[in-house]
């Protein structure tokens, strides 16, 4: 042990939310993020859609049938829970609750209705960054990149990010992504500053009393 004791403070883990309209590059952000920020994981949500080909139990999802979502619901399991498409999905407590406590951060990919209600249980461990697109023109141009949608799609996709955009007040920080580098550099910082934020360094002030005790000599 050092003279200090400076070994003996550690970290309580916190929630990272990542929130953006579609197109906006929260997904490429986030997997830059697991690649290169070692203490940071994904979190798995609970749904009940079907597991589709190369999923994986755990992994990608814990795929429950409706009865079975609906009591981790009544129960107070689930952090936040959303209807998507017709299926349910949500954010089981107790593997948040575990890696937060062993000192390891939980990043979530999540809309803003998913981020008022993890804010609403756990504020203070909750970090929302909220991603924006560089301009409307872009946003576009990047959904008819990816080619995965019809112009029927991408228009219902561009008439809910006005909707999703009315919520970015409601984050602690914006990040505009107009080049996803630089984005990322911006993300990056945000997380390592707030790793470091003095109420979620557990041991802090017993390492503080003792150099003003050694100071007091």
């Amino acid at each position: 042990m050092t003279a200090g004791g400076f070994d003996r403070v550690e970290r309580r883990g916190l929630m990272f939310v990542l929130s953006s309209p579609s197109g906006a590059g929260k997904t490429t952000l986030s997997r830059m993020l697991l690649e290169r920020e070692p203490g940071l994981k994904m979190s798995v949500s609970a749904t009940t859609r079907s597991m589709r080909p190369g999923e994986v139990e755990g992994r990608d999802y814990f795929f429950v049938d409706k009865p079975k979502f609906e009591k981790m619901v009544e129960q107070g399991e689930l952090l936040e829970w959303a209807t998507v498409f017709d299926n349910l999905y949500g954010t089981p407590r107790m593997p948040v609750e575990a890696a937060l406590s062993a000192g390891q951060d939980v990043l979530f990919d999540i809309d803003w209705q998913g981020t008022q209600q993890l804010h609403q249980k756990a504020s203070v461990d909750v970090v929302r960054v909220f991603i924006l697109p560089p301009s409307a023109a872009d946003l576009e141009k990047r959904l008819h990149t990816r080619a995965q949608d019809s112009d029927d799609v991408i228009r219902g996709r561009m008439s809910r990010a006005g909707h999703e955009l009315s919520h970015w007040a409601e984050y602690d920080y914006i990040v505009v992504n107009q080049n996803v580098d630089d984005a990322f550099a911006e993300v990056q910082s945000i997380l390592k500053a707030e790793r470091l934020k003095r109420e979620r360094r557990t041991g802090l002030t017993e390492f503080v009393r003792s150099l003003q005790r050694q100071l007091e000599k």
